[in-house]
């Protein structure tokens, strides 16, 4: 029988290619970045998402000497966008900016998800935390939650409400509210909060869910009317605006958008970019742009911190959509 040679590598052989792995890792994320970076961003240009997603990208391309791409490939709650980065190369150069609704409730409301939330995205680092506005057109003549509760037991179906999609936190915080206060309100889905505002200020929608941001200016100039505002606390740029939870719907989870990278992304890229984000919520210009764009000041979390976050809210967000039944339509 003829005799091969074992393969199997002394110890001190193995230790020392292990080694050599890593520094090859670190190496190349000591070099990184080296070409442009791009930004999936899940929503339409001027949505909320895309708002701040382009107050990062100035001042990240400053820290990290690379162009920062935004790309926006809105539709299906950013489905489609977290998919395209789900599925990206793991080099640390293809990123998605999501909301925390599309990272809890897409799993339960898409029949076939294309990735795995939890397996697929690794995150980065949280953008913020709040609500989400409730508006009307001031045609309605509704100023605050009640008046839209009190015309809606009145009117069984007949007042629509939007959001910007289907298994949205919108979505998910009207259902609530359609079993508390025992209200019929049919659902109509956008694919974005700017084409939902669009129809808002032309009357051709009566009342939605929106972002934070993008609807403050339009309520300033009287083109919409804030009856309230998810989340716990109340909105810095709206600050005389009550809480829903203040108004009697017992609805005070926050919300928030997060960058995330591929699956298998090198942790020391990922612990960069994070340490580069934070560096730029943690200036005081930040926090006042944020606040300027109804956003309180964001929390600064490291990566590993995100990643407990996303765990969490995905469990508190994914338990209340349960507990409303709720259902893509």
């Amino acid at each position: 029988m003829p005799h091969f040679p074992s393969l199997t590598l002394p110890r001190r052989h193995t230790l020392a290619l292990g080694a050599a792995l890593l520094l090859g890792q670190s190496a190349w994320a000591n070099d990184w970045p080296a070409r442009p970076i791009k930004l999936v961003v899940g929503g339409p240009a001027g949505a909320g998402m895309d708002i701040f997603a382009r107050m990062l990208q100035a001042p990240l391309q400053a820290a990290l000497k690379q162009p920062v791409i935004i790309e926006n490939k809105p539709g299906a709650n950013s489905l489609i966008g977290i998919d395209s980065v789900a599925k990206a190369t793991p080099d640390g150069y293809t990123f998605s900016f999501a909301p925390s609704s599309a990272i809890a409730l897409n799993p339960l409301v898409v029949a076939k998800m294309p990735y795995d939330t939890l397996r697929d995205l690794l995150p980065v680092a949280q953008i913020g935390q709040s609500g989400f506005l409730l508006v009307a057109h001031p045609s309605t003549g509704f100023k605050n939650l009640q008046d839209m509760v009190q015309f809606a037991r009145a009117n069984p179906g007949k007042l629509s409400y939007g959001t910007w999609g289907n298994g949205s936190s919108g979505h998910l915080a009207m259902e609530g509210l359609k079993v508390q206060f025992s209200v019929d309100m049919p659902h109509i889905p956008y694919k974005g909060t700017a084409s939902l505002v669009n129809d808002l200020m032309g009357n051709n929608l009566s009342v939605g869910f929106a972002d934070i941001a993008s609807p403050v200016p339009h309520v300033r100039a009287g083109k919409l009317v804030a009856l309230g505002v998810t989340g716990s606390r109340r909105a810095p740029a709206l600050a005389e605006l009550p809480t829903v939870a203040e108004q009697g719907y017992k609805f005070d989870a926050d919300g928030w958008y997060g960058v995330f990278a591929p699956a298998g992304t090198p942790m020391d890229i990922v612990r960069r970019l994070n340490e580069e984000i934070n560096k730029i919520l943690a200036t005081d210009d930040m926090r006042l742009k944020f606040n300027a764009q109804n956003m309180p000041a964001p929390p600064i979390k490291t990566a590993e911190q995100f990643a407990a976050t996303v765990r969490s809210d995905v469990n508190l967000w994914q338990g209340l959509a349960k507990g409303v039944n709720l259902k893509a339509e």
